[in-house]
């Protein structure tokens, strides 16, 4: 799968079936994850990857749109650590950029993921510190759910050309640029 097939095809998937990832194909999403860009080559992350079900069961009771968990063969925790954040204020923009390139990376491995929002809810940042006994400098981001897919969610164009605007601000009826070589000489 190309670049733009991946980014165009990719779908939140919260559906899976009950086969296991290997643990090589978590090795390549980690590293994926890791490939991201980071303000100043910081790479201020840390993963946690949870297998275990009891875990997993029991991020829904903080957080209401985590119930694709109970099926999920695993989750990633994307988490910023503030002793690695020199730029403060980016790490989160980091983990961020981590997680985007964990979820393409499963979609091009054949897996359904979906990006399960914890930063910047207090509840949830604190649940999911509680519940894996994180130190108090590291702030979970987002957590990715993760497993074979047993769905199927249509492909939509998402592009708006009503909020694209060119040089400066101009309104919702930007007028895209003259090609080049069509202008004033």
């Amino acid at each position: 799968m190309d670049t733009i097939e991946a980014i165009m095809t990719r779908r939140s998937i919260r559906k899976y079936t009950a086969n296991r990832v290997p643990a090589e194909v978590v090795e390549q999403l980690l590293r994926a994850g890791m490939a991201a860009p980071s303000a100043a080559n910081e790479q201020p992350w840390h993963f946690v990857v949870i297998t275990e079900r009891k875990i997993l069961i029991q991020v829904p009771t903080f957080h209401a749109h985590a119930h694709m968990l109970k099926e999920a063969a695993l989750a990633i925790l994307v988490c910023n650590d503030s002793d690695l954040e020199l730029s403060k204020g980016r790490g989160v923009l980091d983990c961020s950029a981590a997680t985007q390139n964990i979820l393409l990376a499963a979609h091009d491995m054949g897996l359904g993921a979906v990006w399960v929002g914890i930063f910047p809810v207090e509840e949830r940042m604190n649940g999911m510190r509680k519940l894996l006994n994180m130190p108090t400098r590291i702030m979970p981001i987002s957590l990715v759910s993760i497993g074979y897919t047993d769905e199927r969610p249509h492909m939509e164009d998402r592009f708006k050309p009503e909020r694209v605007h060119y040089e400066h601000w101009m309104g919702p009826a930007s007028i895209a640029p003259a090609k080049p070589g069509k202008g004033k000489k």
